[in-house]
């Protein structure tokens, strides 16, 4: 029998609270014909146990109790990866049921397409309160005008072509919490991406964390580094430094008391009215 069009990629580590709602997220999709790799990262809380309990056949639970981190994971999901498109989800978010129906239609219909992402609605971890959105342009150009920035694609958003993620490969050892943008950045110049304009995806965002956040700044801002320097881009690189100095000064306003706010005011935007109850309906779902 001929294996699944598409491969879910869920890497997990004691992701047990929230896992349930993601995995009946994606359960609950309206396109059928896919696995789903969850890629437990030597979980302590019984994250591996509880996706095998669910006992749908298109689970695969990938378990080995050793913690190698996000980006090996993710190289190991693609090697096991029956699909000949692959798609990203995490483990404390949802996906909307026609996201992996629209985002393949259109993978089928534009085959100089690598990558396809899709706006995200922003969701707090504590109550589910809308916050916000995550709204990247639809086209390459515009997806990758300034690199020196980021390339504007949320992480489990994602779907592409197993070929594309065989080429490029997540790099190791791991740009922690930047693998996704140094494998964009990377691979920039042989790829095309894109993103759907629809909200097919809710993000769960979580309190700030400066530490977090400040080893996030410097991953990147070292990958670009790397790369811009090996492609003699030396005038991004120099607005790359300047940018990362700019978010951190408002990264430290952030962390003032009752400030947190000033990090958040990048996910403003319109809400449309029906997304906030799709959004809700893809959380309720893991409890019915």
């Amino acid at each position: 029998m001929p294996g699944p069009l598409l491969s879910v990629l869920l890497p997990v580590r004691n992701g047990a609270r929230t896992l349930p709602a993601a995995l009946a997220s994606l359960r609950a999709q309206a396109f059928t014909d896919f696995e789903v790799l969850v890629l437990d990262d030597g979980s302590t809380d019984g994250s591996g146990a509880l996706a095998a309990a669910i006992g749908d056949p298109r689970i695969r639970v990938l378990a080995d109790g050793v913690q190698r981190g996000l980006a090996a994971r993710l190289n190991q999901g693609v090697r096991e990866a029956s699909g000949t498109l692959v798609a990203r989800m995490d483990a404390d978010d949802v996906c909307f049921p026609e996201r992996f129906g629209q985002q393949v239609r259109f993978l089928q219909q534009h085959p100089e397409i690598d990558l396809v992402g899709c706006r995200a609605v922003v969701f707090r971890d504590a109550d589910a309160r809308v916050i916000g959105l995550l709204q990247p342009p639809a086209g390459h150009e515009a997806l990758t005008r300034r690199p020196w920035n980021n390339i504007p694609l949320p992480h489990p958003s994602w779907m592409g072509r197993r070929a594309w993620f065989e080429r490029h490969g997540y790099r190791a050892p791991e740009v922690q919490r930047a693998e996704d943008q140094e494998l964009l950045l990377r691979a920039m110049p042989t790829s095309r991406y894109a993103s759907l304009p629809d909200v097919l995806l809710g993000y769960r965002q979580g309190r700030f964390q400066l530490r977090r956040t400040l080893q996030a700044r410097h991953s990147l801002l070292a990958a670009q580094a790397r790369l811009f320097a090996r492609r003699h881009q030396w005038a991004w690189l120099a607005l790359a430094c300047a940018v990362t100095l700019a978010k951190i000064a408002v990264d430290l306003v952030a962390a003032l008391p009752g400030a947190q706010r000033a990090y958040f005011v990048r996910m403003r935007g319109d809400i449309p009215p029906d997304v906030e109850q799709q959004l809700r309906a893809s959380l309720a779902a893991s409890l019915a």
